[in-house]
């Protein structure tokens, strides 16, 4: 599944908090498509930037961080369902996070299955190097995909471009298209494994070409959200937005004008020990 949860028909109320994680802003792709269905609710968004980008750290201390600040949020606002919006956090701390946790946690892998049965030629997995190493994401390919090849680009650069896109940058398509050369004229189908991604999607679009169809995990991940809710919950006026960091952003006031497309105020800074 690309959108995986804990709890099957758990039921919140119209009042829902929903806390959203990752460690840049790539997680504000999910927030989007969530929210486009489930306007009323209140959603609390956190990146840890200061330990970015995720898929440079270690195993235990990605773990670590996760697992604090997310158990941290949960107790202190009362978050009523997590979603963690990171390829690189859901394939290894979902477990944990279910085992500590008694309501719902949401995580998202690259859509792999879906992408099996829409490729005629072959598949393309654009993700980070830490998702593309991952057993999990091994074991996606293995079940899903054995019948159709996977070309895998592994790139924190462009989780870069993505974070700074966000803050008014243009992307380089010449620098682009060197990361994704090796995919070019050779799939039909690109995931993009990346909750970053789908923020520079139009430049992919443009450098992979029209005949190659990108899909991200977005829309599947409110799916399962609101599936988890009461049929009213997502009903009535707009809801509460708060975005958090754990430091002071890069470029913070280009990254403030940036965030009231997406509704919310100005960045807060981390307020909880870790």
């Amino acid at each position: 599944m690309i959108g995986q949860s804990n709890s099957v028909g758990y039921q919140v109320s119209q009042q829902t908090k929903i806390l959203i994680f990752d460690s840049g802003v790539g997680g504000l792709s999910v927030f989007k498509e969530i929210e486009a269905k489930l306007p009323a609710l209140n959603y609390f968004y956190i990146f840890d930037n200061a330990a970015y980008p995720y898929g440079e750290l270690e195993h235990e201390t990605l773990t670590a961080r996760v697992e604090t600040l997310v158990c941290q949020y949960v107790k202190k606002l009362d978050i009523d369902l997590v979603v963690i919006a990171c390829n690189t956090a859901s394939t290894i701390v979902l477990p944990m996070l279910r085992a500590r946790l008694s309501i719902p946690v949401v995580g998202v892998v690259p859509a792999i299955k879906p992408a099996s049965n829409l490729a005629n030629k072959a598949i393309g997995l654009i993700a980070t190097p830490a998702t593309i190493t991952r057993q999990y994401t091994r074991e996606l390919i293995n079940d899903f995909s054995q019948s159709k090849p996977i070309k895998m680009i592994g790139s924190t650069r462009l989780v870069d471009m993505a974070e700074e896109k966000l803050r008014g940058a243009a992307i380089d398509l010449k620098e682009l298209e060197h990361i994704l050369g090796p995919m070019k004229n050779n799939i039909d189908v690109a995931v993009l494994g990346c909750t970053h991604f789908p923020l520079i999607k139009n430049e992919i679009q443009s450098v992979l070409g029209s005949e190659v169809l990108l899909i991200d995990s977005g829309v599947a991940i409110a799916r399962r959200v609101e599936s988890l809710l009461t049929p009213t919950a997502g009903a009535g006026e707009q809801g509460q937005r708060e975005i958090y960091s754990t430091a002071p952003p890069w470029k913070e006031k280009a990254l403030n004008v940036a965030l009231t497309s997406f509704k919310f105020d100005k960045v807060r800074h981390h307020p909880f020990e870790i």
